[in-house]
């Protein structure tokens, strides 16, 4: 039996990013160190076994998380 597709792309905005966070990210991905590595591989693990609705949801609860927990 197939599942319907969860739609992510509709409805208000709750999280901003801001330039200097994209390009930090980006940094550390790309970084040819421990994290940089990991990260990739685990980014090319997850582009092989989920859908990018997975992903997405993923993306988005790990951000709420983070924002949940993180010190002000």
């Amino acid at each position: 039996m197939a599942i319907d597709p969860i739609d992510l792309t509709g409805g208000k905005s709750v999280y901003c990013f801001n330039q200097t966070q994209i390009t930090k990210a980006h940094d550390l991905v790309n970084a040819e160190d421990e994290a940089g590595e990991k990260v990739r591989a685990e980014m090319a693990r997850l582009k092989e076994a989920w859908t990018r609705n997975e992903m997405a949801a993923m993306a988005f609860v790990i951000l709420d998380e983070l924002n949940k927990t993180s010190p002000d």
